[in-house]
């Protein structure tokens, strides 16, 4: 029997997100332990994108509109490619802020994301870390997540599923900044009107990351005089950093801010979402009415919660 929504509701979506990140860390992991390639593309379309289109086909839902699938204008995308390359550091920063705090409390791990040596290495990264995850986690959060969500109000939607593709990542050292990034992702979904955007930002993003690894891998020979260093301590050092990065951040975020203001929006009249002269969201009344989520539907995230951080004690807190 179809059902006669468009999109799945919050609960559905929730329990969704739930029993993913269950196979992420138990199927996904295995999976990526023997080969960590495999291993991703398992994670990416096995566990995470065909359950979901299977999902709102079985049950009847738009995939069209649950998703956003609408063409974009190459303007939007050349926004896009500039809005990403001045986030990726304030990413970076968050992700630093976190790092100082783990630092104090818990012992820091290796990014388990391998890092290429080579031209043939480095287009097989493009495709499992930058590609693929740009195209089944972004139909994940931006697209059902996201959806489900807008009863809430568009905002709260955008920071939910923000914060849960932050968590989604299940690494406290990589947290804050994909949580930042998801909300960037989410205002460029909403002010677009499609998913093809925050797809195309969510694959800058990492390409950008896997340029950095793998130049910098290149690199790491060369021999840096630390003489000047040595009359600083690691946590005064640590300090400097932050408070550089942070103002960097700072002015960084403002011209972000900016420019997502100016990019052009839906042209869409009839559109659900429309972004209006001030950067305001603005909804059709016929749309939705505002609500909270109530205690059933946040129960599966409070569930994942619980496992989310019991996962992180064991591996930061109790490792010798």
């Amino acid at each position: 029997m179809f059902s006669k929504r468009e999109s799945p509701t919050i609960l559905e979506s929730n329990i969704l997100y739930l029993l993913i990140g269950l196979a992420l860390i138990t199927i996904g992991s295995i999976a990526q332990s023997i080969d960590i390639y495999i291993g991703l593309l398992i994670t990416e379309y096995i566990i995470i994108l065909i359950p979901i289109l299977l999902y709102l086909k079985i049950k009847g839902y738009s995939i069209r509109k649950t998703l956003r699938i609408k063409n974009v204008s190459f303007k939007q995308i050349i926004y896009t490619l500039v809005i990403m390359l001045l986030s990726y550091p304030i990413g970076v920063f968050f992700n630093y802020i976190g790092i100082i705090f783990l630092s104090k409390y818990g012992k820091l791990l290796s990014s388990p994301v391998p890092i290429p040596n080579s031209a043939k290495e480095f287009i097989l990264g493009l495709i499992v870390l930058s590609i693929t995850p740009g195209i089944c986690e972004e139909i994940m959060f931006r697209g059902m997540l996201m959806k489900s969500y807008e009863p809430l109000g568009k905002k709260k939607a955008i920071i939910y599923s923000a914060i849960l593709f932050g968590i989604f990542h299940f690494n406290l050292q990589n947290l804050l900044g994909p949580t930042f990034l998801g909300i960037i992702f989410g205002v460029l979904a909403y002010k677009t009107n499609s998913i093809i955007i925050p797809i195309i930002a969510h694959m800058i993003n990492n390409l950008i990351a896997l340029s950095i690894g793998f130049y910098a891998d290149r690199m790491g020979d060369i021999s840096v005089d630390n003489s000047n260093t040595m009359l600083m301590t690691e946590e005064q050092m640590m300090l400097t950093g932050a408070i550089v990065m942070g103002l960097v951040a700072v002015v960084l975020g403002f011209i972000v801010y900016r420019l997502i203001l100016s990019m052009p929006g839906d042209e869409d009249k009839n559109s659900e979402a429309v972004w209006d002269v001030e950067g305001e969201i603005n909804t059709s009344p016929r749309l939705y009415r505002r609500r909270n989520m109530d205690i059933i539907e946040s129960f599966p995230l409070f569930l994942f919660l619980i496992i989310f951080l019991f996962f992180n004690y064991k591996y930061f807190f109790m490792i010798e």
